[in-house]
């Protein structure tokens, strides 16, 4: 995927509604930064439908549970005890992801609900029910490998 800047000087050749400089001004100010797309895009390239999907990941994950039961997740959803649901920052609501715990070789399928983690340079944050079955809720934090799921 080509940032927005790149694309706006073909568009204002094309299109002379395009060229003014108070036009090309907007559109820079509107594009995405170049480490935004580094962060999220680069392993996350486009499938067939249109969705973002990332082949496979490693990184930190982390859990989140007993505080935040009855809370509302970025998908609208109830959090509730024993779920295996998780939170990623770009993932489409609803995906499926195989996770496995990189220190003791168990894993768990998650579907994804919520949105985060924001801290610590983590990339997915587990439900109660999956960090439990992989055993990350005595430490609070394993590295994992992830997997999405047709």
């Amino acid at each position: 995927m080509a940032p927005l800047v790149t694309i706006a000087p073909a568009m204002a050749a094309s299109s002379s509604s395009l060229s003014t400089p108070a036009a090309d001004a907007v559109i820079r100010d509107v594009a995405p930064s170049p480490s935004w797309e580094d962060r999220f895009l680069r392993q996350m390239p486009a499938s067939p439908k249109g969705l973002l999907q990332l082949a496979a990941a490693t990184g930190q994950a982390s859990w989140y549970g007993p505080g935040f039961y009855g809370n509302r997740t970025a998908s609208g959803e109830v959090l509730r005890p024993g779920t295996y649901t998780a939170a990623h920052r770009s993932l489409p609501f609803g995906t499926r992801v195989r996770v496995t715990n990189l220190n003791n070789g168990r894993s768990a399928v998650v579907r994804i609900n919520d949105r985060g983690p924001f801290t610590g340079g983590r990339i997915i944050d587990l439900a109660h029910g999956a960090a439990s079955d992989l055993g990350v809720t005595a430490s609070g934090v394993a590295t994992v490998r992830l997997e999405v799921l047709p």
